[in-house]
């Protein structure tokens, strides 16, 4: 059984949190939470496919130059090579699930702000 209770734990950017439910080649499975007001910086994956779940929150999602809001209980996917940067403009934590296959491992190119 795996929680964000029992999960390996790391903070990434500005404040947010991050659980590795899932870590491997194959796939990696990612709770995470940023707080108001924080923000990813923009990339793009080699090979790597994403899918954001929001949990709770309101997640901002921009895709190639493309800014889309996320719901609770919604999801975006992120095709490889798609530069994205995810925002958290509430003023309320945002909760997601990021489900990438394969793995990120090694397979972020990050760009300039």
């Amino acid at each position: 059984m795996i929680s964000k209770n029992n999960a390996e734990h790391y903070i990434w950017g500005d404040r947010c949190d991050g659980w590795r439910l899932i870590n491997d080649e194959q796939q990696s499975i990612i709770h995470e939470r940023m707080p108001p007001g924080t923000k990813e910086v923009r990339h793009y994956h080699e090979y790597a496919r994403q899918f954001f779940f929001v949990l709770s929150g309101t997640l901002t999602m921009e895709m190639n130059g493309m800014e889309q809001v996320i719901n609770t209980h919604e999801g975006i996917e992120v095709p490889c090579k798609a530069v994205h940067q995810v925002f958290n403009k509430s003023n309320e934590d945002l909760e997601f699930l990021v489900i990438s296959t394969p793995s990120t491992k090694y397979d972020r190119v990050v760009l300039p702000s």
